[in-house]
């Protein structure tokens, strides 16, 4: 099935403008929000003017703003037509040590990663419920599948729970009409993953979107990417003991 009226949160950099990219190439229409609109609106003059053929909606949305979000996602869905696929994918990877007098970053990370999240899934699964079908798209991470020390504690934390909430909409429609893909990303280029010390398991962008989105439009209900290395590292990181997982992180 060709999904064409795709929404996109966390659009104006990183892995959302690399899909909005990747989409737009495919010939979709394409309804981008975030919080720096001016990025929305330069992605969109660039999508355009490279693609005529296909329509691009932007708005402004801060996904911890729980009201906005059926508003944004409401005025999107008019603009377009509709949304056949909404893409989770806002996100932040502040954190700190747990214990050391950071609770506000590691709570920002809590609320943005997975209540903010929530509210997205609750307001897609009720736009789908009433158009009768739709794909539900969830960025996660392959630190959802172990809790890490450190600072990544929060985000690990954040993002099990973003892939629990796949697994289990994931069995509560198994006969449909509502699709619903968990992409757990490795390491790959872009502002958040910047400051990692993890660069020898770094892909670019590109590449790393590339399987993102071949994923997403196999429709698979949870997918490691890229396969390689992290596959076969995400089998590793559930049988190493915590203590033994920093480096992952």
């Amino acid at each position: 099935m060709t999904r064409q009226r795709i929404l996109i949160t966390g659009a104006s950099s990183g892995l959302g403008a690399g899909m909005a990219r990747a989409f737009a190439a495919k010939g979709r229409d394409l309804a981008l929000c975030a919080r720096r609109v001016d990025r929305l609106d330069e992605l969109k003059a660039e999508l355009t003017g490279r693609y005529p053929n296909i329509r691009v909606a932007v708005a402004a949305l801060d996904v911890n703003d729980h009201e906005q979000v059926p508003k944004v996602f409401a005025q999107l869905a008019d603009e377009l037509g509709g949304i056949d696929r909404i893409i989770v994918n806002a996100g932040i990877g502040k954190g700190a040590r747990l214990g050391s007098g950071k609770v506000w970053a590691n709570k920002a990370t809590i609320e943005t990663n997975l209540v903010a999240a929530l509210v997205q899934v609750e307001t897609a699964l009720e736009m789908f419920t009433e158009a009768g079908s739709g794909h539900l798209v969830l960025i996660s991470s392959v630190l959802g599948n172990k809790g890490v020390p450190g600072v990544k504690a929060a985000y690990a934390a954040s993002k099990a729970g973003v892939s629990s909430l796949g697994e289990s909409l994931r069995g509560e429609y198994a006969s449909g009409p509502i699709k619903v893909t968990v992409i757990e990303p490795g390491y790959i280029e872009s502002e958040m993953t910047a400051k990692s010390n993890s660069t020898m398991l770094m892909v670019d962008n590109e590449t790393g979107v590339r399987q993102m989105v071949n994923a997403i439009e196999r429709e698979t209900g949870r997918a490691i990417v890229p396969g390689w290395p992290w596959i076969p590292l995400v089998a590793l990181l559930r049988l190493l003991p915590p203590r033994f997982t920093k480096p992952f992180a």
